[in-house]
């Protein structure tokens, strides 16, 4: 991963905005990482990889109505049948 100063991010914006579709580009300052610059598939990948941590789980206590009423309605999809007949065995 590239990492850059702040002050050598702002005058160089074009190279590293180029350099950001190849891999994240990190900001510093003052030695410390401040930020990163990325490409915007690589931060929509990261916000799918974000929401998906933070789905919650309910103990069966605390599922919401409208969740357990969504799972009684819910059906499997009928080419899924013959896994129906595994459980009867």
């Amino acid at each position: 991963m590239v990492a850059v100063t702040a002050t050598e991010f702002a005058k160089n914006f074009g190279r590293y905005k180029e350099a950001a579709q190849r891999e994240p580009v990190a900001i510093t300052s003052h030695g410390r990482t401040s930020g990163y610059f990325m490409s915007a598939p690589a931060f929509e990948e990261y916000q799918q990889l974000k929401a998906k941590a933070a789905r919650i789980a309910f103990s069966i206590e605390e599922l919401p109505d409208e969740i357990a009423d969504a799972i009684a309605k819910a059906s499997m999809d009928p080419s899924h049948a013959h896994l129906d007949r595994l459980m009867d065995e």
